[in-house]
């Protein structure tokens, strides 16, 4: 077939395709490859910019496209991520066997970004830190560890994700040397530490997200405050709406399981007999279906 044929069904015009540019590129192309030469980790970018200090004024698209064809294009290594097998969550029969931890971002009144290390104990639901700081090394993070264990001991195993602080040899030499399975999931698969994320959208909905920070130090107040209010106030619905704190010392008293505990809250509350269908359909019954509804 024909050039003239192919152009036809391809709807290009056969000048077009014959066309051969008349532009002469060697000088700007020695020019290139000297500069290159000179800085052998520069881009095209900075090239153009040794370019320019040297007088030559040349558009950059012209400068990119001689600089691929002189074969100047730097090689860009990829990072290698650690192949991490699938690790479901378990379930937790007492406390201190499994710890879950976290970041999360939020900025203040300046502008400047902090971060909050969350810590909590997967069979309790207790927040045992949250740390807010602009930064956080792998040390600052076993630091935060050690004062925890000092006052309830050391975990089975701690859940986490990969981060930089959490892959550090530092990180990962601590846990070896207390003998803490270390547990990370899988790169985006966050559900695979889904108690964690589910405190996570706690403390976004419930303090981050309703508080104005004026600096760092009120921040750290705040979210102080709200770690205390979630572990002695605020009912958890996994916990049969106790406190985590409720719960930790019902566990530690009784010895018993989450499933025996949710029994006994179940039995403790009244036995509801006729209930008007006002009452059922309403999640918040009116005072006057409210009196006699229940006997126990």
């Amino acid at each position: 077939m024909s050039a003239r044929r192919v152009c036809g069904l391809m709807s290009v015009a056969v000048s077009s395709y014959g066309y051969e540019s008349k532009r002469e590129d060697e000088a700007l192309r020695e020019k290139l490859v000297e500069a290159a030469r000179s800085k052998p980790r520069f881009g095209y970018r900075r090239l153009e910019l040794e370019l320019r200090r040297q007088g030559m004024r040349v558009n950059h698209k012209r400068i990119y496209r001689v600089y691929r064809e002189a074969g100047l294009c730097l090689r860009r290594k990829k990072r290698k991520h650690c192949v991490r097998a699938g690790s479901p969550l378990r379930s937790c029969t007492v406390p201190n066997q499994e710890w879950g931890l976290d970041f999360v971002h939020d900025v203040i009144a300046s502008g400047r970004a902090i971060r909050v290390l969350t810590v909590v104990d997967a069979y309790t639901r207790e927040c045992l830190a949250l740390e807010v700081d602009t930064s956080f090394a792998s040390r600052r993070v076993t630091r935060v560890l050690e004062q925890i264990a000092a006052e309830r001991g050391l975990p089975q195993s701690i859940r986490c994700d990969n981060g930089p602080e959490l892959t550090s040899r530092h990180f990962l030499a601590w846990c070896m040397e207390r003998k803490i399975e270390l547990i990370h999931i899988q790169p985006g698969k966050p559900m695979q530490n889904g108690r964690i994320e589910s405190f996570n959208g706690k403390l976004r909905d419930e303090c981050l997200s309703v508080s104005w920070f004026y600096n760092l130090w009120d921040a750290r107040g705040k979210v102080s405050r709200w770690r205390e209010e979630y572990n002695q106030e605020r009912p958890h619905s996994s916990l049969g709406y106790r406190t985590p704190a409720e719960f930790a010392k019902l566990s530690a008293g009784e010895g018993c399981g989450k499933d025996a505990n949710r029994k006994t809250q179940t039995a403790s509350f009244p036995i509801c007999l006729e209930i008007p269908q006002t009452a059922r359909d309403s999640h918040f019954p009116t005072t006057s279906a409210a009196p006699g509804i229940c006997s126990s």
